[in-house]
């Protein structure tokens, strides 16, 4: 690991942090006694004013960064609605976002869809509303950042080359890495992204998002609700999640490892001034994270 490619974040995971993971004993496949560090997860409910809105599993860092963005990514907070207050409780698992004006939260509870992914993710409301008409902006990709950024990323100490069984996502600005968050559910670490972005005021524009996940109908609709006009994966596609990042003007790129990748939307909005045999391949340990699960 280069220094600085630790340097180049905002916000870096902490594979060290007290809380999450624990240490638990097994045996091998030999009958030997082995440690080995274990994802924990704990129960996170989110109240938007005064309603409870959804009950989420996640590894417990972040919450208010989390219920801001799932509740943006969401549609629950309207434009122009300030928020005046976001209130964690940790003995509680609560986290409370209060704003300044009449939430109309009520209708969207009553439609309630359950999304692909490990720790299965929730969706209210239609799916689609607020893509009418959306149109992202047409920001150019130079695969000299997507190689540079994999390449930084992977070499980026993080939870899941620490203990496995966790997704990561990454807030990019071309081949800076600014913002790392992971979670149990892909869902989880963009919501994240997405509630630093509000609190903090970034626009999406001219940003990239990488994920870790499949890039599923999900992932793109939340993408496109955060502005972000580049979405780039280790993994797959499924043939909605193409579709409607075709409908919004989305870049997708999947499959990225190593020299390797495909574009199944914004192909000419990508500028190939890097040659991919010039790309460093992949270390063996990387090959495995972001798998299809």
């Amino acid at each position: 690991m280069v220094r600085a490619d630790i340097d180049h974040y905002l916000i870096a995971p902490d594979p060290g942090r007290a809380g999450l993971t624990r240490r638990l004993s097994g045996v091998d496949e030999t009958g030997t006694e082995a440690y080995l560090g274990v994802i924990e997860e704990r129960p996170l409910t989110i109240f938007l004013n005064g309603q409870e809105i959804v009950t989420a599993m996640t590894i417990g860092d972040y919450p208010e960064y989390l219920a801001l963005g799932f509740l943006h990514n969401q549609g629950m907070l309207a434009p122009g609605e300030a928020v005046v207050g976001v209130d964690f409780d940790e003995e509680l698992e609560t986290v409370v976002v209060r704003t300044d004006g009449q939430t109309t939260y009520e209708g969207k509870l009553k439609k309630k869809t359950r999304t692909s992914g490990c720790a299965v993710g929730t969706v209210f409301g239609d799916m689609m509303e607020g893509l009418e008409g959306l149109t992202l902006p047409e920001a150019e990709v130079r695969t000299s950042w997507l190689y540079a950024l994999a390449g930084r990323i992977n070499r980026t100490p993080s939870l899941y080359l620490e203990a496995g069984a966790i997704h990561g996502s990454v807030l990019c600005e071309r081949d800076r890495p600014l913002v790392y968050m992971e979670d149990v559910g892909r869902h989880n670490a963009v919501d994240k992204i997405a509630g630093w972005m509000v609190a903090e005021g970034v626009s999406g524009g001219d940003k990239i998002l990488y994920t870790t996940g499949r890039l599923t109908s999900e992932m793109v609709i939340k993408c496109a609700h955060m502005g972000i006009p580049v979405l780039a994966s280790r993994s797959g596609f499924t043939a909605w999640g193409v579709d409607i990042a075709r409908q919004v003007g989305l870049t997708l790129i999947g499959r990225m490892r190593g020299r390797r990748f495909q574009c199944l939307s914004g192909n000419e909005r990508l500028t190939r001034d890097a040659d991919p045999k010039g790309a460093a391949q992949e270390d063996r340990k990387h090959r495995r994270k972001g798998g299809e699960a």
